[in-house]
């Protein structure tokens, strides 16, 4: 899935999002709006993740939706 498709899908594809990464709260997700580098760098900001981990998490995640 890429980065269009992510944002055209933000609104099926957040309550999702939420359920993978709950620390992530309802204002991050309103922030991202689909945006992936976004939705990394909170993952890492709330994680204490390295990018190319949460980077990954990411890409998985979206292979499987």
């Amino acid at each position: 899935m890429n980065s269009d498709q992510i944002e055209g899908k933000w609104e099926q594809l957040k309550g999702g999002v939420q359920k993978q990464w709950g620390e992530l709260t309802s204002d991050d997700i309103d922030v991202i709006q689909g945006n992936r580098k976004q939705l990394v760098g909170k993952i890492q900001e709330r994680y204490g993740k390295a990018q190319a981990d949460a980077e990954r998490e990411v890409d998985n995640w979206l292979a499987n939706q």
